[in-house]
């Protein structure tokens, strides 16, 4: 008979082979993110479709196309969360967190879902790393989200990283731009790609978003937000250079970064990688979102965050930086599979003193169990044939000497313990 089912089209199964970069990605962001004062929060896996239809935008891909909406029985639209800064403004008024001292800073890690086409580093089920500051205007607090991510990519060696920044102004500058853009765009309407022509009346700002060849000379002679920023956003975004130039961040001034979420204002950025290469380059960003809190029907409450893709980064990881699971300390066998009882006993006096005990059960040869001993790595083989048994002894071998040992029970934890320092 076939299988009876095979992976969901998009998704991945993170392998033992995975989990040690997997690891060191989510435990350098709990360290990094705590260490400068954000706290974890996780949010449900599904929300009200509408949070993110209002938050994203009705005109963004993310909620025309790729969005794994469902209705549940109360006939109620959930959507599994595309996304993770909506969830947790929500979750900030829900808790009250708006009166507690502001900035609240909250760090994230977990699952999201899009419809996107599956493509290298990317999946319809995805996991990022993120952080957002809620409640205070500051771009010192932009300066500090970049800097956070900038230093967890630094954590974990992942060089190559280039820092693109823009700002995309506000409530107050960006209708001015946006009819300057029109007006721009409209004597060419007949020239753009089918989807920018959308975008052209729904949200010109993502005209930049596109990656068709037809419409790339009329983006690169478009207007640029950062020549018509108001006063307040020229001031701050300049803060924010001046603040990286000092923190000594290299970073790309890219005016035709905008982000694909409607909720951003101010200051944007990505973190892209230059072996990705081509439309596929970032491994994640973020921006202001000074007007999300507003558009969710909540008080006014200016934001500032980033979610980074931990599939690309860990694509990326594979190819720059070999891991492999911790070996076993100690692969403990029975020549008799009588005697099997009496190893795992052994085993877990072991265990109990913080060891990795692998106990090899079956009537397999004792040289085949002591080459699998050597392909797991083990360091020491704990071995109790008849004759041990009967003395209550157990055999310590040093795998990587070739040496060996017999020695009471009593003291099979202080030999253990000394070969392996000894190692």
């Amino acid at each position: 008979m076939p299988p009876i089912a095979q992976r969901p089209r998009g998704t991945q199964d993170l392998l033992p082979a995975d989990q040690p970069y997997w690891a060191a990605m989510s435990g350098t962001a709990k360290d990094l993110a705590e260490r400068f004062g954000y706290l974890p929060i996780e949010t449900p896996t599904f929300e009200a479709t509408e949070l993110f239809v209002r938050a994203v935008g009705e005109a963004s891909d993310i909620v025309s196309k790729e969005m794994f909406t469902f209705k549940d029985r109360g006939d109620r639209s959930l959507t599994l969360r595309p996304e993770g800064t909506a969830p947790i403004v929500r979750a900030y008024f829900d808790a009250g967190m708006q009166l507690e001292p502001q900035p609240v800073r909250l760090y994230y890690l977990g699952p999201y879902f899009r419809s996107e086409r599956p493509q290298r580093g990317r999946y319809h089920e995805f996991r990022q790393f993120g952080i957002e500051a809620i409640g205070d205007a500051s771009p010192l607090l932009d300066i500090e989200a970049i800097v956070l991510g900038w230093k967890w990519f630094g954590g974990l060696d992942v060089g190559g990283i280039q820092l693109q920044l823009n700002s995309i102004g506000d409530e107050v500058c960006r209708p001015a731009y946006r009819q300057l853009l029109r007006d721009y765009y409209r004597p060419h309407l007949a020239e753009l790609s089918v989807e920018s022509r959308m975008r052209f009346e729904k949200n010109p700002l993502r005209l930049f978003d596109s990656k068709e060849p037809q419409d790339q000379e009329l983006k690169q002679k478009a207007p640029r937000i950062v020549d018509h920023l108001c006063q307040p956003c020229a001031q701050a975004f300049q803060a924010v250079k001046d603040g990286l130039a000092a923190e000594e961040i290299p970073f790309s001034l890219n005016p035709e970064l905008v982000r694909g979420l409607d909720y951003y204002t101010r200051t944007v950025f990505e973190y892209q990688h230059e072996r990705l290469g081509g439309a596929q380059n970032a491994l994640g960003g973020g921006g202001r979102y000074d007007g999300l809190a507003a558009a969710l029907g909540y008080r006014a409450t200016p934001g500032i965050g980033f979610a980074i893709g931990l599939d690309r980064t860990a694509m990326v990881l594979k190819e720059r930086k070999p891991l492999a699971p911790p070996p076993p300390d100690v692969w403990a066998l029975a020549v008799d599979p009588k005697d099997e009882l009496y190893v795992f006993h052994l085993a877990g006096t072991l265990r109990e003193r913080g060891l990795r005990v692998v106990v090899d059960p079956g009537a397999a040869r004792l040289d085949a169990k002591l080459r699998k001993a050597a392909k797991r790595g083990a360091r020491v083989a704990l071995l109790v044939g008849p004759e041990e048994r009967e003395r209550g002894e157990a055999v310590v071998r040093d795998m990587r000497l070739k040496t060996q040992v017999s020695v009471a029970e009593r003291e099979v934890v202080p030999t253990v313990t000394q070969t392996l320092s000894a190692g």
